[in-house]
């Protein structure tokens, strides 16, 4: 705990005041914040989209893993080019129309 004197306690409330900085900053500083928030998330998408996925270099290979997969058993697959890679990816989610 600090001093009780109301020189410290002025000298603190200063302090406090000055490292708040004009309402300029705040906005600032807030968008900065958000910047790195959504390139936080930006990340987390490309992550769960792309990077956790096998890449196939063409449709012809995506294809032909989908259908391997049939043949055992794992029905309902289908390829889609990546936006984020260039690369092609299996999902058995329905093709959006």
């Amino acid at each position: 705990m600090g001093s009780r004197k109301p020189s410290a306690n002025a000298k603190r409330i200063s302090a406090f005041k000055a490292g708040l900085g004009s309402s300029d900053d705040l906005f600032i500083r807030e968008e900065r914040r958000q910047g790195a928030l959504d390139a936080c998330r930006e990340e987390a998408r490309r992550e769960r989209a792309c990077e956790r996925k096998k890449r196939y270099a063409s449709r012809a290979d995506a294809e032909e893993a989908a259908r391997l997969c049939a043949e055992h058993g794992r029905r309902g697959l289908r390829c889609y080019k990546c936006s984020y890679c260039g690369g092609w990816h299996l999902t058995s989610k329905a093709l959006r129309g």
